[in-house]
């Protein structure tokens, strides 16, 4: 489907069937919540966020992942959270568009419908999510925080997908179908799953499905007529449920929106989705997780669709990507064109990020620290000069916030100065006087972990990366006893991160009984004597671990056979006591 960016499509007498929809990514609420300064911000960027939607008089909310910045937000910010969606979310607005899918393959909850649906809400401005790697489930009932916006009916959580183990695995998307008069919108989420295993899920071959699409319309209800296998291809990963072609509603009639929340830098492509990945079917992508934002829609060459990166409404980071002016999008669709207009956020903390590299300056003495404390008061007082101009130049505001300053030093043959004395002079100046300075050294031929991770890849504020631990056990020449590497890089994940006391155990446990089943299904075929089934267990453990070591990286080592053995009776012996 060829797009074309329109420019006099949206008049008054076509509202009806033009959708309109407001798009953000990375709210991140609750970051900083325990810093003085700046404990509001990310709150008061989603307000403003709720409140263009509300002024632009948008169809829905669309937002691409970590609403929350913490998998376990707390109790403040929660609530903080729930009271901007009740105030700007339940209104007797008509909600003027129709869902005309199974619901209940949409909705992953015991409701299974869409919240404004519910007869005891009067919700005028939905909104639709999927989870980021920020608050994505976890735990033994696979719950996320956003469930519990869900459950209370202020959100459209979808995209959300269930993955056993750590295998290839397989999951299915199952569009939520909307209609506006004539205009057809089939809506694709995909809530964040570890990059590693989506990358390889994708290079599994793609088998496109079609779903029924409206057939008669009684009483805002809608029958789903069943399924119809398009491409009937080899094993699949991932299945991509389309609209079925039925008289007076073709395929082509449905614009397809994809959200997702993955890496999209390249600097290690075994952890970063390529675009090429997805489907041709689709006619616009919204892209979470990467923080710089690209709103502008960029088309992807040799694809037909345009992909759109929002970016944080927060600044997560003190980089020059987070500088950059923060945006949201509104998408205006009609039939098979859209419209797309940034908005830019104007509650926004002021950030001014600058690089200095000491060599270069002619007027600093390497040996003489005090001319270097004076150049870098200059700049930061430069950089706040900059500020103040661009604050004037503005539209008033009723706050004026202290502004984020980072100046990025280069101190290759200099001494470096203490950054927390240095900004002891910026205090009530500065929202960051703690961190204004950053030093770095010039790249060496032999770089650390850290140094290897360029501005790009720290433009994500990720905890713990699962690219860092696989270079981490490399370096160390750690030797991983029995379980897969990559099982235990979840499980370890799982629990610093999302404090899920129960990620060892069931990273044992899954692993355990996928070696008693692999045990069961060959005792079927081959008869195994009470003494061998030790061996054997060591043997099957053995080559388990040498499957999962193909999707790891080249140097990470297996354990021999016989440490394997000795393990697998030490369990032996376990399981025999009373």
């Amino acid at each position: 489907m060829e797009l074309v960016f329109i420019q006099d499509m949206m008049k008054v007498e076509d509202t009806s069937n033009t959708l309109r929809v407001l798009i953000a990514t990375d709210c991140h609420l609750g970051y900083m919540e325990k810093d003085e300064i700046r404990r509001f911000d990310s709150f008061q960027a989603f307000e403003e966020i709720c409140s263009i939607a509300e002024q632009k008089q948008v169809d829905f909310l669309l937002l691409g992942g970590d609403l929350f910045h913490e998998n376990k937000p707390s109790r403040s910010t929660l609530v903080k959270t729930i009271e901007i969606l009740r105030r700007y979310c339940l209104n007797d607005n008509p909600v003027q568009f129709q869902v005309v899918s199974d619901q209940t393959m949409n909705f992953q909850n015991i409701f299974g419908h869409v919240n404004y649906e519910d007869p005891h809400f009067n919700v005028g401005l939905p909104v639709f999510t999927i989870h980021g790697n920020h608050d994505d489930p976890a735990g033994v009932d696979n719950l996320s925080a956003i469930d519990i916006l869900s459950t209370c009916n202020l959100v459209n959580y979808f995209g959300k997908m269930v993955l056993g183990g750590s295998g290839v695995g397989q999951i299915t998307l199952y569009p939520i179908l909307i209609r506006k008069g004539t205009t057809s919108l089939a809506l694709y989420g995909l809530g964040n799953i570890r990059d590693e295993r989506l990358n390889r899920m994708f290079q599994v071959h793609h088998k496109l499905v079609s779903i029924g699409c409206l057939d008669n319309l009684l009483e805002d209800s809608v029958s789903i007529i069943g399924l119809n296998h398009l491409i009937p291809q080899t094993p699949h990963a991932v299945q991509w449920m389309r609209p079925q072609a039925q008289e007076g509603c073709p395929v082509s009639d449905w614009f397809n929106i994809l959200v997702l929340h993955q890496n999209r830098i390249k600097t290690n492509p075994k952890n970063a989705i390529n675009e090429h990945f997805l489907p041709r079917f689709l006619d616009f992508i919204v892209w979470g997780h990467e923080h710089e934002c690209l709103i502008d829609p960029q088309e992807v060459a040799g694809m037909g669709f345009h992909i759109t990166q929002p970016g944080s409404s927060v600044a997560t980071s003190l980089i020059d990507g987070e500088a950059k002016p923060k945006h949201v999008l509104l998408l205006e669709i009609k039939g098979s064109q859209y419209r797309p207009t940034k908005i830019p956020l104007k509650s926004v903390r002021p950030f001014e990020y600058a690089e200095v590299v000491l060599k270069d300056e002619a007027d600093i003495d390497p040996n003489d620290q005090a001319s270097v404390l004076e150049h870098l008061d200059k700049i930061v007082r430069e950089v706040r000069n900059l500020i103040e101009k661009s604050r004037k130049a503005s539209v008033s505001r009723s706050e004026l916030k202290l502004p984020l300053v980072r100046i990025k030093v280069d101190y290759s043959g200099f001494s470096t100065i203490n950054p927390q004395r240095f900004g002891q002079k910026y205090v009530g100046k500065v929202a960051n006087p703690q961190d204004i300075l950053i030093f770095t050294k010039a790249a060496k031929k032999r770089q650390s972990i850290e140094d290897k991770i360029d501005d790009s890849e720290r433009l994500r504020p990720e905890e713990l990366n699962q690219q860092n631990i696989e270079a981490l056990v490399a370096e160390s020449n750690l030797k991983m006893e029995i379980l897969p590497v990559n099982d235990l890089d979840i499980a370890l994940h799982d629990f610093v991160n999302k404090d899920d006391k129960m990620a060892f155990y069931s990273c044992l446990q899954y692993n355990l009984d996928e070696t008693r089943n692999k045990l069961n299904t060959e005792a079927d075929k081959l008869k195994i004597e009470e003494e061998d089934i030790i061996l054997k267990v060591g043997e099957c453990m053995e080559e388990r671990v040498k499957e999962r070591s193909l999707h790891s990286k080249g140097n990470m080592r297996i354990t021999s056979s016989l440490q394997n053995l000795q393990v697998t009776r030490n369990y032996g012996a376990v399981r025999k006591r009373p």
